[in-house]
């Protein structure tokens, strides 16, 4: 009868207390802050649509498990949150609700911090529902996360994250204190979309831990999101710290793969990687110790090197924590590949990376290939390694390891796409022993199919990324269509301030025969410069520093011109905006001729590319340079020395260059830094004749450049006492100088990284 009292009088107290649980509408940052102070377990405290401009909304209050504090949008994606803005939470059982964070940035602040203050993280809160679109710092170079995690046992989940461009990763997780460490956070269910290329470090979208912590275990599950053309860096996922778990995500068409950087006992399961044929795209990338890589599905990806769909990294002698710790214990087993590059082992060998992967388990893999020759890419000794019961397609030419083994399969498909699936059901014996301990870290034991072999699985984490990952409300937000573009007749440089002045994209007909320029055409959105006129437009300047400056979302085009640079007093023809703004740019010259441009008067470049700014694309196609005393095309402001370089991809085609004295092209990549992919430069079709540079050093300087191609030039009468290319690089990469014709021309300077043949030397 005593228990049944107590019970009775447990319900009653329930009820009361959810009876007088308040639900509150603020209006403003002071109400909102006034709300949270006095709020109790269960309360729900709403925020007003509307726009909600330089808030700083810091959150400290404490719910239970089964009374949390809820702060959500009165409608969810209608509280939009503006200008210089953020939010931190501090306490526990706090959960937020549909907030929007667009048009802003949050300085030098993540956007979203699970900690208050330094004496106040967040333990048990859950930010659900919620979008943080293009919120960037308006720099490149200020630094800040859009989420950061600290505390234990919070949840991210539901979110939507789009178009991150400034420095910084897009969600860290800290582990600097007990505090933080051994958290078990969820990152669940979220879309991340559309990262571009960082041109730099810190361009990941999730990282784990930093060097500093990576002995210490985050157990951080990253469970059932969708990534989707994230291509800021080499690491897309990069775990710095121990037993974590990748399970369950969808990387579509990502530059980038999940990096095993440091830390141990890290399990990537279950995860399907669409490359779709995509350059660049890579899959999982093994260093450290006790990492499984277990039932991925990889389709397409096309990366190399870092970048391969499976790259096992060797290990440095002695390394400490922070460097290259050797692979061992890794289990690597029934995955399936389609279509892929090959896979990577011993992968970054070379004078200081000497340890071979040791007591690693490749096994019961299966290789589907119809276009690929070869498997794989072997750097070092391979006898670490235990190879069983890999199944490989028969158009592999390749002599294999042993453990793999050339066979037919049968096929299913699925959305279009191949499913390949073994005909072998005997398992392995190393699959065997592996399938003893995988109750501790897998889902469920290992099929005793090869590969991926669970076609329903496969649908359902698709179905789950397509479908259920992100905000709906922000999903379900349609794009506007593309605007009409008009083309526009100017007569005056003032008719062609005034049409740049507006925010519409524009095709700017030159009618004009000189243009008297006061200030720089600034182009900050889509313009077209063009003409039908037979004659060279004439440009008149002051000093300044460019006729054209193209900054952030510039995309500027000049097309069937013919320009006078002889009264062009500017420091620079073209040249990006010096800001440094965060929004990259596009700068396309097609069928064009441009001459006269003169350093007397002040002109140092055709086209210069200032610092920490980042190009898309540099084009430079079907045009005449000619008569210039300036340098050409001058890409090496950033002289940092870590890594940083400002334009993506430079193409340089079936252009002539005559009678000119300066630098043709410099671009500067330094340091020694491994994440990122470019530049990527193409020069071909070119014809440059009598052109050299005033103290005879190269008219083409590339260092660390990752990828060039020189093909089918003619280089005559160029810097003949002196030097043409040269080539300098501290990292690896790839240079190819094919089929060009020298003909009293200078020397080309390599390194081991430079590839020549078929060239003519006359």
């Amino acid at each position: 009868m005593t228990r049944l009292r107590l019970l009775l009088l447990s319900s009653f107290l329930l009820f009361i207390s959810s009876a007088f649980a308040d639900t509150i509408l603020v209006r403003t940052i002071d109400e909102l802050h006034a709300a949270a102070k006095k709020a109790q377990p269960g309360d729900s405290i709403l925020l007003q649509n509307g726009e909600w401009n330089n808030v700083s909304i810091k959150l400290k209050c404490n719910g239970t498990k089964e009374k949390p504090i809820v702060f959500a949008a009165q409608t969810a994606g209608k509280v939009k949150i503006t200008g210089n803005s953020q939010l931190r939470l501090g306490g526990s059982y706090i959960v937020v609700d549909g907030f929007y964070f667009t048009n802003g940035y949050a300085g030098n602040d993540p956007v979203i911090n699970f900690r208050a203050d330094k004496d106040n993280v967040a333990n048990n809160c859950r930010v659900t529902n919620t979008v943080v679109d293009n919120f960037n710092n308006p720099k490149r170079m200020q630094e800040n996360y859009w989420v950061s995690f600290y505390g234990k046992n919070n949840r991210l989940d539901h979110c939507s994250f789009k178009d991150k461009k400034n420095m910084g990763v897009l969600l860290a997780v800290i582990l600097d204190d007990e505090r933080s460490r051994e958290n078990f956070h969820s990152i669940d269910h979220n879309y991340f979309g559309r990262r571009p290329a960082l041109a730099s470090n810190s361009g990941e979208i999730i990282r784990v831990g930093v060097s500093q912590h990576c002995q210490f275990n985050s157990n951080t599950q990253i469970i059932d999101n969708f990534f989707e053309y994230c291509d800021g860096e080499t690491e897309i996922v990069s775990i710095k710290s121990g037993s974590n778990v990748v399970r369950g995500n969808v990387f579509k068409e990502s530059q980038g793969s999940v990096v095993l950087r440091h830390g141990d006992n890290n399990t990537v399961e279950n995860n399907i990687f669409l490359g779709n044929g995509k350059a660049a795209t890579g899959g999982v990338r093994v260093i450290n110790k006790g990492q499984w890589v277990v039932n991925n599905f990889f389709y397409k990806c096309r990366g190399v090197d870092f970048r391969s769909p499976l790259s096992v990294m060797n290990g440095i002698p002695n390394s400490p924590a922070h460097r290259y710790v050797q692979v061992t214990d890794a289990v690597i087993a029934n995955n399936t590949f389609v279509d892929c590059t090959p896979i990577s082992l011993c992968e970054g060998s070379d004078a200081e990376r000497t340890l071979p992967p040791a007591n690693t388990y490749l096994v019961n893999n299966l290789f589907y290939n119809t276009t690929d020759k070869i498997l794989h890419n072997v750097y070092d000794k391979a006898d670490g390694f235990s190879f069983a019961g890999n199944e490989v397609s028969t158009i592999m030419k390749q002599d294999l390891l042993n453990g793999f083994v050339r066979t037919t399969f049968s096929s299913q498909k699925n959305d279009g796409k191949l499913f390949p699936v073994s005909k072998n059901n005997s398992p392995s014996p190393a699959l065997d022993s592996i399938n003893r301990i995988a109750g501790s870290r897998l889902t469920k034991q290992l099929s005793t199919k090869p590969g991926f072999s669970n076609l329903a699985l496969m649908k359902q984490i698709q179905a789950n990324a397509f479908s259920a990952c992100g905000a709906k409300w922000f999903q379900q937000t349609k794009n506007n269509p593309p605007a009409v573009v008009q083309t526009v007749a100017c007569r005056t440089a003032d008719e062609v301030y005034a049409q740049l002045s507006h925010s519409k994209p524009v095709i700017i007909e030159l009618t004009g025969k000189t243009y008297q320029l006061t200030s720089p055409f600034i182009i900050s959105k889509q313009v077209q410069f063009t003409t039908k006129q037979k004659t060279a437009v004439k440009i008149i300047t002051a000093p300044m520093l460019a006729a054209f400056v193209v900054s952030g979302n510039g995309n500027l085009t000049l097309n069937n011109l013919s320009f006078d640079g002889k009264e062009l007093k500017a420091t620079y023809f073209i040249s990006s905006d010096s800001a440094g703004l965060s929004s990259h740019y596009n700068l396309t010259v097609r069928n064009c001729s441009i001459s006269n441009l003169s350093s007397l008067q002040g002109c140092k470049s055709l086209f210069y590319a200032h610092k920490s700014m980042v190009a898309d694309s540099i084009v430079f196609r079907n045009n005449s340079f000619s008569n210039h005393t300036t340098n050409m095309i001058s890409m090496a402001e950033e002289k940092d020395d870590k890594g940083y370089y400002n334009a993506e991809k430079i193409i340089i085609n079936q252009n002539v260059f005559s009678n000119n004295k300066g630098e043709l092209l410099n671009i500067y990549r330094g340091g020694n830094d491994e994440s990122t992919l470019g530049p990527n430069l193409s020069f071909s079709n070119n014809k440059i004749s009598n052109c050299s540079t005033v103290d005879n050093s190269a008219l083409i300087m590339l260092t660390g450049v990752q990828v060039s191609q020189f093909v089918s030039n003619v280089f005559t009468n160029v810097n003949s006492n002196g030097t043409v290319f040269q080539f300098k690089d501290i990292v690896r990469a790839k240079h190819l100088v094919e089929k060009n014709v020298f003909e009293r021309s200078g020397s080309i300077t390599a390194n081991q990284f430079v590839v020549e043949k078929g060239n003519v030397a006359k």
